[in-house]
C-alpha cells in the first residue's frame, strides 16, 4: 500500500505543486487548507503516514498546529515548510518535534528526498521498538500484523490462553507464523520479560536430542566437556515453545510426558532432577492425532499437550490481510537494504492477493525481500514477482518501448517545462504564466496523444493512478482524446 501524505497549506496551488511531485514518487496525497483542518482529520483516525505543514497560515499557525498534535500524542513525522529559512523559525519548528524542514519553493529531489528520510527514520525506529520487545519476551498480540477473521480468531483464542499457564498446541501449515503467535501469548501473560525459549525440535541431531532439551553433566558422554543447563533450564520462570513437537523420538516423548507431570527434568549423567517452572507452548504442522493412530506419537502425551488448541491459517484464508503484510515487509527490507520503496502498486496487490501461497507468510515474505533488491520503480511492481505473476522486467531500452513521457519540474516558483519534441508551453501569448490548470490539461492530452490512448501507459508515465488520470481527464474534458488505444 502506499503512504499517505497530508499536506497541510493555505496556498492552493503550492498544494497541488506538491501533489504532483508525490504521486509521482508514488505516494497517495491528501491536501488540506488549514492546521484545524488537519486536528480533525487526525481524531477521526483517518490514515496518515506524514505530514507536510506550511508554518504560516491564517488562524492557527503551523507552529500551533504541531505543538498541539504533539500534545495530543501524535508522533506521526512532521515536515515544516516555510517561505523563510531563519535560523529562529528553524528552531522553534525542530524543538516543537519537527522532522525537517524546507524553504518554500522546493525542488521535487528536495521535496522527496524530506519524505524518505523521515519515512525510514520513522520506520526504524519502530523497527527497533519491535526488536526490543521481542528480545525482552514483551511481543504481544497487538503486534501481529492482520484483522481478517481468521486472525481476529487467533487473537481472541490467544489471548484467552494466555491469561493462564495452560499448554497450548498451535497447529499450522508451514510458514503461517506459529511461532509469532506463541511469542504473542507468553508476551500477553505474566510471564511476560521472562525467558523465552524456542527449539525446533526437528532440527536436532537425535543423539542430542535428550542433551539439548534437558542438559547434560560434565563427562557425561565423550564431549561432554562442560555442564550444560538445557532448554528447560534455560527457560525456567518463563515460556518454553517445543516447534515441530510431532519430530520427537518416541523415548524422548516419554521423558517429556514426565517434565510436563512432574516440573522437574533430569540432566543426562546427572544424580538429582532439576526443578523447572517452565510454560509449555508446542507447534507442529504435521497431524498429531493420526500419528498417534499410526503409533508415531505417544497418545498420553498428545492429550497433555493439546489442553489448548489455536490453529493457525494458511495465507489463502487471510487474504485481506495480505496488502498489510507487504507494508510491514516493506518498511523492514527498506530498513535492511537501504531502499526507499513506497509500496505496492494497486496492480500488484491484486496480484498477490490473487496467488495461493503454498509457503504461507513465509513465502510472501521472502518475495517481497527479493522485490525490493531488485525494484527500480517507487512502487514495486508485478513483474518485480515474475515467480508469481508470470511477467518478466521490462529490458532497458528495448526498441520497443515506448519513447520516455516528459516530466514536470518544478523549480522556482511553477512548472517548467520539460524538453519533448512538442513542449507544453507554460507561459500565454502575452508572455505571462498560464495557470496550473492549463498546463496541466496540455500535459495529459500530449501524453495521451503521445501513447495513442493507453491509459494504462500514460498514467505511469505521468505517476499518477489510473482513477487520478481519468477523473483529470472529465475535469478537463479530453474525453475524446482517451479513447484512441482502447484500455
Amino acid at each position: 500500500m502506499s503512504k499517505t501524505i497530508v499536506v497541510v497549506d493555505d496556498d492552493p496551488t503550492q498544494r497541488r505543486l506538491i501533489q504532483a511531485v508525490l504521486e509521482r514518487e508514488g505516494f497517495s496525497a491528501t491536501l488540506l487548507g488549514s492546521g484545524d483542518a488537519l486536528l480533525d482529520r487526525m481524531a477521526s483516525g483517518a490514515p496518515c503516514d506524514l505530514i507536510l505543514l506550511d508554518l504560516v497560515m491564517p488562524g492557527r499557525s503551523g507552529l500551533e498546529t504541531l505543538t498541539e498534535l504533539r500534545a495530543g500524542g501524535y508522533r506521526h513525522p512532521v515536515i515544516v515548510l516555510t517561505a523563510s529559512g531563519g535560523i529562529d523559525t528553524v528552531v522553534q519548528a525542530m524543538q516543537a518535534g519537527a522532522s525537517d524542514f524546507f524553504v518554500k519553493p522546493a525542488s521535487p529531489e528536495r521535496i522527496a528526498i524530506s519524505i524518505n528520510n523521515a519515512l525510514s527514520l520513522g520506520a526504524l525506529r519502530s523497527e527497533v521498538a519491535q526488536l526490543r520487545k521481542r528480545a525482552e519476551g514483551r511481543t504481544t498480540f497487538a503486534d501481529l500484523v492482520g484483522e481478517s477473521p481468521a486472525m481476529s480468531l487467533v487473537r481472541r483464542m490467544g489471548e484467552r490462553a494466555a491469561r493462564s499457564s495452560i499448554p497450548v498446541l498451535i497447529t499450522g501449515e508451514s510458514g503461517v507464523g506459529k511461532e509469532m503467535i506463541a511469542r504473542a501469548v507468553h508476551g500477553s501473560s505474566d510471564r511476560a520479560g521472562k525467558p523465552f525459549v524456542a527449539v525446533n525440535c526437528g532440527a536436532i541431531p537425535e543423539a542430542l536430542v535428550e542433551s539439548i532439551l534437558f542438559g547434560h553433566e560434565k563427562g557425561s558422554f565423550t564431549g561432554a566437556t562442560d555442564r550444560h543447563p538445557g532448554k528447560f533450564q534455560e527457560a525456567n520462570g518463563g515460556t518454553l515453545l517445543l516447534d515441530e513437537v510431532g519430530d520427537l523420538p518416541l523415548d524422548i516423548q516419554v521423558k517429556l510426558l514426565r517434565v510436563l507431570q512432574e516440573g522437574e527434568v533430569d540432566p543426562v549423567g546427572g544424580r538429582r532432577s532439576v526443578k523447572v517452572d517452565v510454560r509449555i507452548i508446542s507447534a507442529t504442522n504435521r497431524d498429531l492425532g493420526r500419528a498417534v493412530s499410526e503409533g508415531a506419537f505417544r497418545e498420553d502425551l498428545f492429550y497433555r499437550l493439546n489442553v489448548f488448541p489455536i490453529e493457525a491459517p494458511p495465507l489463502r484464508e487471510r487474504r485481506p490481510d495480505i496488502p498489510a503484510l507487504v507494508d510491514a515487509f516493506v518498511r523492514r527490507f527498506n530498513i535492511e537494504e537501504g531502499r526507499s520503496i513506497s509500496g505496492a502498486s494497486a496492480e500488484t496487490l491484486e496480484v498477490l492477493v490473487n496467488h495461493e501461497w503454498p509457503g504461507n507468510v513465509r513465502q510472501l515474505e521472502n518475495a517481497v525481500y527479493r522485490a525490493i533488491v531488485l525494484a527500480d520503480a517507487p512502487l514495486l511492481q508485478p513483474y518485480d514477482f515474475p515467480a508469481i505473476s508470470g511477467l518478466s522486467p521490462p529490458a532497458p531500452g528495448a526498441a520497443a518501448s515506448p519513447p520516455p513521457a516528459p516530466e514536470p519540474v518544478f523549480g522556482g516558483g511553477g512548472p517548467v517545462a520539460p524538453h519533448p519534441a512538442e513542449p507544453v508551453s507554460v507561459l500565454d501569448d502575452e508572455g505571462h504564466l498560464r495557470t496550473l490548470e492549463a498546463i496541466e490539461a496540455d500535459l495529459i492530452r500530449l501524453a495521451i496523444e503521445r501513447y495513442e490512448g493507453h491509459m494504462s501507459e500514460v498514467a505511469r508515465r505521468l505517476g499518477i493512478g489510473r482513477s487520478t488520470l481519468y477523473r483529470k481527464v472529465r475535469e478537463n474534458g479530453l474525453g475524446e482524446f482517451a479513447g484512441l488505444g482502447g484500455d
